[in-house]
């Protein structure tokens, strides 16, 4: 937040571009060069205009010229679950399963997203296959969980994943019940677990932040 920062989500993301956009020229964009990506491109901004920035690399692995004219720097991260999906996997969804929609998460890869029919984030997953008519099959590619809950919860559609033997997010998959439950009680108690600590300067520009993203409209 020190440098005019501010924190985005998958929901978020074309909104927190605006709010750099209206700042200055150019984005600096990370963890996620996926999620990034997907999101300038709806926004409009040519691939060409968006580079990937290779930390181990001299400037980023770019030329002076390529960092000149990009609009969009991408931080060389990802989501080691959503990198998974693959345009080969869309297509056999298609072939085993005519008519079925496919709506992966903006984290998947470029290609894998212009494949789909529709991308969005966790929420709108969640909306399009919770609002689609009785008996319409959808492909999801997105953290394997999700794509349970979707199939349990809508008994009268047919959800499956695209990847079949898509591991589970090893992080989100630690926050469940239990180890809610195991958190609550500390507190109760009077014990934090896993409490993370920063510096203070570190902690005041981060709440900043996300105050930011907050206040969006």
């Amino acid at each position: 937040g020190k440098r005019e920062g501010i924190v985005c989500t998958s929901s978020n993301a074309p909104k927190t571009f605006e709010y750099a956009f209206e700042r200055g020229e150019k984005i600096l964009f990370f963890p996620d060069q996926h999620l990034g990506r997907n999101t300038g491109y709806e926004m409009g901004i040519p691939l060409d205009e968006m580079i990937t920035w290779d930390w181990r690399l001299p400037l980023g692995g770019n030329t002076q010229e390529q960092l000149e004219r990009a609009r969009v720097i991408l931080w060389k991260g990802h989501c080691s679950t959503h990198q998974r999906f693959s345009v080969g996997q869309i297509e056999q969804a298609r072939a085993e399963h005519p008519g079925v929609n496919v709506i992966v998460h903006p984290e998947c890869s470029w290609e894998v997203v212009q494949a789909a029919d529709a991308s969005g984030s966790t929420e709108r997953i969640i909306k399009a296959v919770s609002a689609a008519p009785a008996g319409s099959t959808w492909g999801v590619g997105t953290e394997i969980n999700l794509v349970k809950r979707l199939n349990d919860e809508n008994p009268d559609k047919t959800v499956f994943c695209l990847d079949p033997v898509v591991c589970p997010c090893s992080t989100m998959y630690r926050i469940h019940p239990a180890y809610l439950a195991w958190t609550l009680e500390g507190l109760v108690q009077g014990h934090v677990v896993n409490r993370v600590k920063v510096d203070d300067e570190t902690r005041e520009w981060s709440l900043v932040a996300l105050e930011r993203m907050l206040a969006l409209p």
